[in-house]
């Protein structure tokens, strides 16, 4: 990493998972009441939440859902069917609680927070948007880097800093939503470079694109990547952005600081988080992937993060709701770890 970046950005200290607990964790899953492996890998799901949080038993009562919005200039370029202002309009959708998130949300009673990564408009004021805009949507990165070092240091800053400010207000578990046209554009740049893998495999419909639209992204897509070489993974974050996706790779960051689990949800999210590992590698041992989207790119992003969805649900919506769904199953694994019985306990009959 370059000096310049170095004092830009300092990434926040994250001791990671220790694998030597697992065996030990392993067996006392083991002695639940039940017999060994029949609840699948909700029992490896909750070793590894127990390993995260250890001393400290799991817990997953108190989740918060993250929408972190942004535009992207490259949408300049034709990469998207939809505006920027489609931004505009789902954030205030969010807002008004009438989203598909929220109501996934209300289902799972989990909270939302929507955040202005970096959205190219003012948004009026509301007591549920948290501005923390860096600038108004990035530079169209088929013809400039998409942000400066200083700006995309403070979007990783600022998604930290707001995912331990959940944690400290009380959350056990962060998940990761997003919002932005264009943005799956930005993504499939950003897995071109940090995977890496072939830049065709990267790029796919995004919100949905036809036949002619295609085209256009790619040709778009593909003019970015011949602009810039960059391949150090901050350098890639400057080129080819976006805000929302840095934001929750500081996200990841600040949770993996606290020990926290941290769930990702489809592609854009999985990027993001494929960001902030190439940054700090031991924050690796904090993300739980939610799904396996349709979108592709997805399966390369999974693969090259070594991570295995919970769920594959044919979902490609983004904003979170793979994430939300996947909230009860880290519930549930916690509190095998701390409501089910030993099995010696039970055959000894002192519940």
């Amino acid at each position: 990493m370059r000096t310049d970046t170095l004092i830009a950005w300092q990434k926040p200290p994250i001791a990671p998972v220790d694998p030597a607990l697992y065996a030990a964790l392993r067996a006392r899953v083991d002695g639940k009441a039940k017999p060994p492996g029949s609840l699948g890998r909700i029992e490896h799901l909750a070793v590894e939440l127990a390993a995260m949080r250890h001393p400290a038993e799991p817990r997953g009562d108190n989740a918060v859902l993250m929408v972190f919005a942004g535009d992207h200039g490259l949408t300049a370029e034709g990469v998207s069917q939809y505006p920027s202002a489609v931004t505009v309009a789902m954030v205030m959708t969010y807002l008004a609680g009438k989203a598909c998130a929220n109501a996934f949300a209300a289902a799972t009673h989990v909270d939302v927070r929507v955040i202005d990564a970096g959205v190219a408009a003012e948004l009026p004021d509301h007591p549920d948007l948290i501005d923390a805009k860096v600038r108004m949507g990035t530079g169209n990165a088929a013809r400039e880097p998409a942000m400066t070092i200083a700006q995309a240091a403070l979007a990783l800053a600022r998604g930290s800093e707001l995912a331990i400010a959940e944690i400290k207000a009380g959350a056990d578990i962060i998940a990761l939503g997003e919002m932005g046209i264009g943005n799956t554009a930005s993504s499939s740049l950003l897995l071109h470079r940090l995977a890496p893998a072939p830049l065709d495999h990267c790029i796919g419909i995004g919100a949905g694109q036809d036949a002619p639209g295609m085209a256009k992204k790619r040709a778009a897509i593909e003019m970015a990547a011949e602009r810039s070489p960059a391949t150090e993974p901050f350098e890639v974050l400057c080129e080819f952005g976006g805000l929302e996706i840095a934001m929750m790779a500081g996200a990841v960051l600040g949770a993996a600081s606290q020990r926290r689990p941290v769930i990702v949800d489809g592609f854009i999210a999985t990027v993001a988080a494929l960001l902030a590992v190439r940054l700090a590698p031991e924050a690796r041992g904090y993300c739980v992937f939610a799904h396996r989207s349709a979108e592709r790119g997805h399966d390369i992003a999974l693969d090259a993060l070594q991570a295995s969805p919970l769920l594959d649900l044919e979902l490609r919506l983004g904003e979170g709701t793979g994430a939300i769904l996947a909230v009860p199953l880290l519930r549930a694994a916690a509190r095998l770890m701390t409501d089910v019985a030993d099995l010696s306990d039970v055959l000894a009959g002192k519940l």
